[in-house]
C-alpha cells in the first residue's frame, strides 16, 4: 500500500498544523495592534510645548525604523516569511498612526487654534487615518504652520512607507523563501516507500 502524498493521517496533521501556524500569525497580529490602540488611549499625553511633542514623534519614528530594520531580518530568517511580514505590518503600520495621532492630540491640547477644531483622542487617530489613506475629507484640517508641518511630515512618510517599507518588506519575504530550508529536529524526515 503507498501512501499518496496529500492523504492520510499525516497529510491532515500537517494541514491542521499549517492552519493552526497562520491563525496565531493573526491572533498575534490583532492582538499586537489592540495592544498599541490600548496604549494610545491609556498613556498621558501631555509634553510641556509642541517642540516637545515633535521630538517625541521624532524619537518614536527613529524606533520605527529600528524595529523595521529588526523585523525584516526576522523576516528573512523565518520558517514561514510571508507569515512573519504580516506580523510585522501589523505592528508597524499601526505604531506609525498611533505616533502621529499622539502628536496631534498633544498639538491640538497645547495649542487649539492647530486644527479647525478641538481633538480627542479618537479625532487625532481618525485625522491621522485619513491623511494616511489619502482620503482628506476636510472635516478636520490643520491651521497653523506647525501642525501642518507635521501633517505634510506625515504624507511624505506614509508615502514612504508604502513606497520603500512595503518593497523592503516583500524583498525579505522574497529572500526568506528562497532560503535552503532548514529541516527541523522535530520532524521525521520524508521517506518514499517503494510501490509494492
Amino acid at each position: 500500500m503507498t501512501d499518496i502524498a496529500g492523504h492520510g493521517p499525516d497529510a491532515a496533521r500537517e494541514t491542521r498544523r499549517r492552519l493552526g501556524t497562520v491563525l496565531a500569525t493573526f491572533l498575534r497580529a490583532f492582538a499586537s495592534t489592540v495592544a498599541l490602540v490600548a496604549l494610545y488611549y491609556l498613556l498621558p499625553l501631555s509634553p510641556s510645548s509642541v517642540g516637545v511633542a515633535v521630538g517625541m514623534l521624532t524619537v518614536g519614528l527613529l524606533a520605527l525604523v529600528g524595529l523595521v530594520a529588526f523585523q525584516v531580518r526576522a523576516i528573512i530568517r523565518a520558517t514561514h516569511p510571508a507569515l512573519r511580514a504580516v506580523g510585522a505590518l501589523a505592528t508597524s503600520v499601526p505604531l506609525f498612526l498611533l505616533l502621529f495621532a499622539g502628536t496631534y492630540f498633544v498639538m491640538g491640547r497645547l495649542a487649539a487654534d492647530s486644527f479647525s477644531e478641538p481633538l480627542t483622542r479618537t479625532d487625532a487617530l481618525y485625522f491621522t487615518v485619513t491623511v494616511f489613506a489619502t482620503v482628506g475629507f476636510g472635516d478636520i484640517t490643520p491651521l497653523t504652520e506647525g501642525a501642518r508641518a507635521v501633517v505634510t511630515g506625515q504624507m511624505i512618510a506614509g508615502i514612504v512607507i508604502l513606497g520603500l517599507g512595503v518593497r523592503i518588506i516583500v524583498d525579505a519575504v522574497k529572500r526568506g523563501q528562497q532560503r535552503p530550508s532548514v529541516q527541523k529536529n522535530d520532524a521525521a524526515p520524508v521517506v518514499e516507500r517503494p510501490l509494492e
